[in-house]
């Protein structure tokens, strides 16, 4: 019987692409760091590791990225002098081993060298808990009666990609600690790395040499019995809020940990993971691939939920490694956050309270990035301090060899707006207001702001325009009125005026207060003339389809395999000046699809229908953020099957690790929280049929022909819920701590769910589906 649980690999592939992607798919994170799921033995050839959330660092013109930690969980294992390891000895079996249930890592090795056999086991996994500590169990095994010599401890040669950002690291031993400290080069930052092992056997010696601080076991193994020992390390830097030094602290650390002993701490570990899986598992009876899947893509999210406190974000390529420049994107807001504001809300408020901590940067870009820009304009590419990462030259061609102009930068302007409908969205879900008044009322007016210095006031038409953007398809840069843009900027206007009111009505002292700190008083009426006069492309009365942006009709047809035919290299960009696509109507990703997705209370079914026709064969999906919303839009107008066939291909697409790895010349290997929180919102918002607003959450279910049952969970203005829907039934469960009653609309029919009680309502079953064809888009 399959295990739902785990991800298992019986096979190790020697090549340097599969090490690549192996160690993405089996990666562990606790929101403090991430490990690569990489071998003990093996180090930066075979792109070990160890990435830090929230520490950045440029070494000269290169890229600015996320540092990568010494690694603390090296071992390298010799048999009768020779060494043993996966890529240089003869393998008899292998196994590598996934624990979704706690994000614990294990490995199971049989090596034949010489006439005996070695067996390594370990298990790995990065405290929950206590985010600055990893912990592992090491064993080996022979055969036969053996001299075998464990080198264990910390290796330092770091795998970078625009490195080396410790270049000057110091080795030492304190004690019975191992230690290794070093800085930054740009901003010299601390980063201290400490291990300290428990084990019973063998004579141990330090040694340091070859960019490794090690101990050194050497002992004379018996045939067939096991030497275990525990690994205990602790990674500290300067971001840490401590009393004490990164040394000091990562010392204390490993030693109390010690102290408490591996099962102690496994089992503080566990309990933590528990919690996280009672709040977010999703069940799906009847189709275990989708639950397999599923379940796999909520791992990835919960990797990478930022420790509390830390103001941190969640990266476009979470914690597996320096892709992307370790940066945060409007993915975070607009495909990750959905997931964690309808089952972990103190996780969203932390992914918010990063956007109010770098408001001060998105300021810097709104005054730098244009003549009159005010406010604020949030960073395409954001670090620790909100400044832009992203490069005017952001793209190479891997033909000519040269950079390609791009405006993702200075064009993608929806971010400020995608920034403020996901704060005023946490304030709707939740009634709570305390993150307005922290900054997140700030943050919306300053948006407001943006969008009204960035838009053009025509008057012969009395209307306002977002002219010379670039919109979620980055194939066409430089638009007129990109209809998801525009919608966008409109909703933050909107959302303005609703924030101004809401601290009028219930804050009237930290209204005046906000008012007087930005100098926006005479701004604010401006904000509710916008919201009205603001012009977005509609809907085409006799094809019901919207143009995605000025002209976009003019565009050449043709189709997306006549498009891949011309090209001359597999990873040349479509896009920028002179991309294959920038004269067609093939686009990039969901745009307009999009649009409606989020927006979906505004457009009726039959229009979502009809642009998802039109759009989704011109639609090249070359973003992992596309498939889910034409997944979702899909599901809305019954078209189940293909909302099942985009459904799957968000949520295993880290699973199966096919994705591309080069846009361009540039190195996109990783994973991707944006399509694993799309797989959230497709079976929950799409199959579940679930959308929850500031009074009354509503369940129009939609389960897919093989589905059984769906299960989840669902906090909702601060309260819980156990959601279970089935082909003719829905069960709303509310916890007994729940402080007042919902209302809630199922399947049409209203009722109000109070503490502890249970709703149980009927409905038809599934909706008839519909069968579209990709090629004609007909139904």
């Amino acid at each position: 019987m399959r295990d739902l649980w785990k991800i298992t690999s019986r096979k190790f592939a020697n090549d340097q692409e599969s090490i690549m992607r192996n160690g993405n798919v089996y990666q562990i994170a606790n929101g403090y760091m991430g490990y690569r799921g990489t071998l003990d033995e093996f180090g930066a050839k075979e792109l070990v590791g160890i990435t830090l959330a929230g520490i950045f660092d440029r070494v000269g013109d290169a890229w600015r990225e996320p540092v990568n930690a010494p690694n603390p969980g090296y071992t390298q294992v010799t048999l009768d002098g020779k060494l043993i390891s996966a890529r240089a000895t003869t393998i008899k079996e292998h196994r590598q081993i996934l624990n979704l249930q706690n994000a614990c890592l294990e490995r199971e090795t049989e090596f034949s060298s010489h006439g005996k056999t070695l067996k390594i086991c370990s298990t790995r996994f990065l405290s929950a808990d206590q985010p600055n500590l990893g912990v592992i169990k090491y064993s080996v095994k022979c055969n036969k009666a053996a001299k075998v010599r464990i080198s264990t401890g910390i290796d330092c040669d770091i795998w970078d990609l625009n490195g080396p950002h410790l270049p000057k690291l110091r080795k030492e031993k304190r004690g019975d600690v191992l230690l290794v400290h070093g800085r930054t080069a740009e901003l010299s930052k601390t980063v201290v790395v400490a291990e300290l092992v428990e084990l019973s056997f063998g004579r141990e010696r330090h040694k340091s040499v070859d960019n490794k601080n090690l101990r050194v076991i050497e002992l004379s193994a018996e045939a067939g019995k096991t030497y275990a020992f525990y690994k205990y390390f602790a990674i500290y830097t300067d971001n840490d809020q401590i009393a004490t030094s990164p040394a000091e602290a990562a010392i204390k650390v490993v030693r109390e940990a010690k102290a408490a002993g591996y099962e102690s701490c496994f089992e503080a570990h566990n309990a933590r993971w528990a919690e996280k899986w009672t709040r977010c598992d999703v069940k799906i009876e009847g189709d275990d691939e989708a639950q397999l899947a599923l379940r796999y893509s909520i791992f990835q999210l919960l990797l990478a939920a930022p420790v509390k406190g830390s103001q941190n974000s969640i990266p476009a390529r979470a914690l597996s490694g320096q892709v992307y420049k370790g940066a945060i994107f409007w993915d975070t807001e607009m495909f990750m956050l959905p997931f964690f504001l309808h089952t972990y809300p103190e996780v969203a408020a932390e992914l918010l309270r990063y956007r109010i901590k770098t408001l001060d940067g998105a300021r810097r870009k709104a005054r730098t990035e244009g003549p009159g820009f005010r406010g604020a304009f949030y960073a395409w590419e954001s670090q620790d301090t909100g400044d832009d990462a992203c490069t005017y030259f952001n793209v190479g061609d891997p033909i000519t060899k040269r950079d390609l102009r791009t405006h993702f930068r200075d064009k993608q302007v929806h971010i400020s707006g995608d920034v403020a409908i996901a704060m005023w969205e946490y304030f709707r879900l939740t009634g709570d207001d305390s993150l307005l008044l922290e900054g997140g009322a700030e943050v919306i007016l300053e948006c407001a702001r943006f969008y009204h210095s960035y838009a053009y006031f025509k008057k012969d038409k009395n209307r306002y325009e977002i002219l010379d953007v670039v919109g979620p398809d980055e194939y066409h840069e430089r638009v007129n009125n990109n209809a998801y843009t525009s919608m966008v900027a409109k909703a933050t206007f909107e959302i303005a005026n609703a924030t101004a009111e809401h601290l009028a009505k219930n804050h009237p002292a930290a209204l005046d207060a906000l008012v007087k700190k930005i100098g926006i008083v005479d701004e604010l009426p401006l904000f509710e003339e916008a919201a009205t006069l603001l012009y977005v492309p509609a809907p085409n009365p006799e094809s019901r389809v919207i143009e995605q942006f000025d002209g976009y009709f003019k565009l050449r047809d043709t189709t997306i395999k006549e498009l891949k035919a011309r090209m001359i290299h597999t990873n040349e960009y479509l896009g920028a000046g002179q991309g294959l696509a920038v004269a067609t109507k093939i686009i990039k990703q969901a745009d307009v699809v999009l649009m409606l997705n989020v927006f979906k209370d505004r457009y009726s079914t039959e229009i979502k229908q009809a642009n998802w026709q039109y759009y989704e064969p011109r639609t090249e999906h070359g973003s992992s953020l596309s498939a889910c919303a034409y997944a979702m839009v899909a599901a809305e107008f019954g078209n189940l099957d293909f909302a099942y066939k985009y459904f799957l291909k968000t949520a295993k697409i880290d699973l199966e690790a096919k994705y591309r790895v080069f846009v361009g010349t540039i190195f996109m290997g990783g994973s991707h929280p944006a399509a694993n929180g799309g797989a959230w919102m497709t079976a929950v918002f799409g199959f579940g049929g679930l959308k929850a607003d500031d009074k009354q959450a509503i369940i129009n279910p939609r389960l897919y022909k093989t589905w059984k049952s769906l299960q989840f969970s669902l906090a909702y203005k601060e309260d819980r819920f156990d959601i279970a829907i089935t082909r003719d039934s829905v069960e709303v469960v509310a916890a007994v701590t729940n402080r007042q009653e919902h209302q809630f609309v199922i399947a049409g029919k209203s009722a109000v769910c109070a503490p502890g009680k249970r709703l149980l309502i009927s409905y038809a079953g599934a909706a008839p589906q519909k069968v579209l064809t990709r090629a004609s888009g007909q139904a």
